[in-house]
């Protein structure tokens, strides 16, 4: 097999849940060498959170945590316990990197803050992923997906102006903040091996966002411009042109189409009739909203006659974006997503035989490698501990009675 980008390095994950996970799994789906450290017995609370089989809980069955941890070694180990520590240091001797998502004051509390750490590694990259930075009056507040999307300014101009204001995704915020840790994890690497010397990384999940996925950076720019606050998007119809999510046939699509594509539009709906239409015929009439109402009633007759599938097939054919709105089983099965390997299948020696999604981006000559399953739960901490801190076999069972791993 060629190598790997990544495959130099070894990273130490502290990290729990998803943004911190995420950010390891990127550079582990890449190569490089990454031992997860959990707390002993319960390991990451990640291993609690659904979806399960058959909705049974199973530490080692979380879809979550199966999909976050793949490529990763599992080695429990008690950062509370004096031994824990000194064994943790004498991993860090071999390891490039160290990623934690600890409260801002939690590695200083356990004696693990960079200073310390940079002192047994000088070229240490350790990045630290928190929801508003490790400074600040907001450092130790706690948050959620909802916190930030609230807090950014774009959950106000979301939804409908006589409705409630409405979240993102759930978890959007979480997994693009663990992508742009891993995009400073690497830049931090960089700079460790042109400059030979390391640097803390202060990842705020919030800032991940301020210029990224959610349009805030543009709200942001446009109410310095004019000072006023947006709209809610769904709540300004621009003219007859239908931009939305509507039914059809077998369930519902979602179509964009601006005021430049009227003539694919008229194709698409094979309803040349309506360029004689006075209230569409002219852009002046079709700018008119008083004639929306009209043209939405003909425009979702044509979709109700249409399933999902045939809907996206004749949009794509006359090059307007639309899509069917997929259930997740039909997203895994999609002949297209299928051919260029999306998904990918892993067995894992509890769970079983699961897809999950494949390489981001596929580079030519460093691959993604196939990954291999999530660790149980302290699978690895007997082969780490003899090859990096030196433990003796016949000490492992004594580190375990005293509850150091």
């Amino acid at each position: 097999m060629p190598p790997q980008a990544l495959d130099d390095l070894l990273v130490l994950d502290l990290t729990h849940y998803i943004a911190g996970p995420y950010c390891t799994k990127r550079l582990a789906d890449f190569g490089a060498r990454v031992i997860k450290i959990e707390p002993p017995l319960r390991g990451d609370p990640c291993r609690q959170l659904g979806p399960f089989p058959n909705d049974a809980p199973h530490p080692e069955k979380s879809g979550l945590f199966l999909h976050l941890n793949t490529n990763k070694e599992s080695v429990t180990l008690n950062l509370k316990s004096l031994r824990g520590r000194q064994i943790f240091f004498k991993l860090l001797e071999h390891a490039d990197i160290v990623v934690e998502n600890f409260r801002p004051g939690v590695m200083r509390a356990l004696q693990l803050d960079y200073p310390l750490l940079r002192r047994v590694k000088p070229t240490l990259v350790m990045t630290s992923i928190s929801n508003f930075g490790q400074t600040g009056p907001y450092r130790d507040w706690r948050a959620q997906d909802l916190t930030f999307y609230a807090m950014g300014g774009e959950m106000y101009s979301s939804g409908e102006t006589d409705r409630d204001p409405l979240q993102q995704a759930p978890g959007l915020t979480l997994f693009q903040g663990g992508s742009v840790a891993a995009t400073a994890t690497m830049v931090g690497i960089f700079s460790a091996r042109r400059h030979h010397v390391g640097q803390h990384l202060d990842i705020s999940l919030f800032e991940t966002q301020s210029g990224s996925i959610d349009r805030r950076l543009t709200s942001l720019v446009a109410y310095q411009y004019n000072g006023a606050n947006p709209a809610p998007e769904g709540a300004i119809p621009v003219g007859v042109m239908p931009s939305g999510v509507y039914p059809c046939k077998d369930g519902f699509v979602d179509i964009r189409v601006n005021f430049r594509w009227w003539d694919r539009l008229v194709a698409m709906m094979d309803m040349p009739e309506l360029n004689e239409d006075p209230r569409f015929s002219t852009e002046e009439a079709r700018f008119n909203l008083a004639n929306r109402e009209a043209f939405l009633k003909l425009f979702e007759t044509w979709l109700m006659g249409h399933t999902r599938q045939e809907v996206m097939r004749i949009a794509q054919q006359f090059r307007i974006p639309g899509t069917a709105i997929n259930l997740p089983g039909e997203v895994i099965e999609d002949p297209h997503f299928t051919e260029r390997g999306a998904f990918v299948e892993v067995d894992h020696p509890v769970a079983g035989r699961w897809q999950l999604p494949g390489a981001p981006f596929r580079p030519q000559l460093t691959p993604w490698q196939m990954p291999r399953p999530a660790p149980l739960l302290g699978q690895h901490t007997a082969a780490v501990l003899q090859e990096f801190a030196k433990v003796k076999a016949t000490e492992i069972e004594a580190l375990k009675q005293a509850h150091v791993i």
